[in-house]
């Protein structure tokens, strides 16, 4: 596959909005672990005679040992801490009422252009990337073009944890080509509504997020810091491993589907497998075809999804274990934020790089999926 070079394409700002509410993993052990004591209460008889089995208790440790995430930020804490509830309590907006995803759209975005020196006027398009889509239409990236004041286009795509690196090709592609001057890429991640709070397995993966990221021609973009992108490339690969079975035909479907379908579940043992060796041959496989050498890529802001994997990708690509700087690591603080993920990376720890630097912003999840955006440092 070839190698879409860019010249002329800048990133120019990032946003983040945090959710306020704020749950540690003592927490979340906590409330899962009555909430277990209780089901296998109720199901003693069918876990006696094999027909279920009983629920295993969560545990600090475990989180730690599987994934290195330490604590998340949520949307709404109350309801996920609720060991009657298990999932955010959000309430019923009017149709004439701002939706909540565009909200988190809108405090991000302002971050975003006030970075980039631009106002909302000079947006000529929005692009709305996540894993999970409040409603099929109107588009999220609309009401926020409506809610914002830009003008042009806008709309909603998904490719799970890879929407970040997906929409943002998008975007330097409809700059490139003219139809557009000036991009917003928007992630608004709100994963607390898709995980399965109920399972050990699941309960610690995710956490809530929205992030900002604005394109524009590098002619434009006078003022600040901004990142030259050198090349896109994005590649997808079809695998059942990570799933999520929740849409607009559940109803109508003869067998309905066990309740659990219809939330994000992984194997994940199996798609760490498949998935580091794909994105470690993707990302030399880019800089091979552009030209880059490795040895000049001083930053890699990856997926953050799990430590392990992103100790490996960095080990495979580089030859070496990688130093803490070289592939920072969000997910301590934030959990694994969907495709915002590998956008907070970038937006939090891009200090300390100099003007001319070689870095690549890369995401990868279910699908298949994975991109990535090599970048270089344009201005400080």
């Amino acid at each position: 596959m070839r190698s879409n070079m860019v010249t002329g394409i800048a990133i120019t700002g990032t946003g983040l909005y945090t959710p306020e509410g704020s749950i540690t993993n003592a927490e979340l052990v906590e409330s899962l672990g009555r909430a277990n004591v209780r089901w296998n209460a109720q199901h003693k008889a069918e876990i006696e005679a094999g027909e279920l089995e009983e629920r295993d208790m969560p545990s600090e440790r475990f989180i730690l040992k599987a994934s290195g995430i330490g604590h998340r930020y949520v949307i709404d804490k109350e309801g996920l801490l609720d060991d009657t509830r298990l999932r955010p309590r959000l309430r019923t907006r009017g149709e004439e009422e701002l939706s909540i995803q565009a909200e988190i759209c809108l405090e991000a975005a302002q971050e975003a252009l006030t970075q980039a020196g631009r106002t909302a006027s000079d947006v000529d398009a929005v692009i709305v990337g996540c894993s999970n889509l409040q409603r099929a239409y109107p588009a999220v990236a609309i009401e926020v073009q409506a809610a914002l004041g830009t003008g042009g286009f806008a709309y909603d795509m998904n490719v799970a944890c890879s929407s970040a690196t997906f929409a943002l090709q998008n975007a330097v592609d409809a700059v490139r080509s003219g139809s557009a001057r000036c991009a917003l890429v928007l992630n608004p991640e709100i994963t607390s509504g898709h995980n399965n709070f109920e399972l050990r397995e699941f309960h610690f993966i995710f956490g809530d997020a929205c992030t900002a990221v604005v394109v524009e021609r590098e002619e434009d973009a006078d003022q600040g810091e901004s990142w030259s992108v050198l090349g896109t490339r994005l590649a997808t690969q079809f695998s059942n491993n990570i799933r999520n079975d929740a849409g607009f035909l559940n109803p109508s479907e003869e067998t309905p589907r066990a309740p659990h379908e219809l939330l994000f579940r992984q194997n994940g043992r199996q798609v760490f497998s498949d998935v580091c060796p794909m994105v470690a041959d993707h990302l030399r496989s880019h800089l091979d075809d552009t030209g880059i050498p490795l040895e000049s890529v001083k930053r890699l802001w990856l997926h953050q999804a799990n430590l392990g994997m992103n100790k490996l990708i960095a080990k495979t690509l580089l030859g070496r274990d990688p130093e803490p700087e070289e592939a920072p690591v969000i997910l301590d603080e934030y959990a694994n934020t969907s495709s915002a993920g590998s956008v907070i990376a970038f937006h939090k720890h891009r200090n300390g790089l100099a003007v001319g630097d070689h870095a690549i912003l890369c995401s990868f999840g279910a699908g298949y999926s994975v991109g990535s955006v090599l970048l270089r440092k344009r201005t400080d």
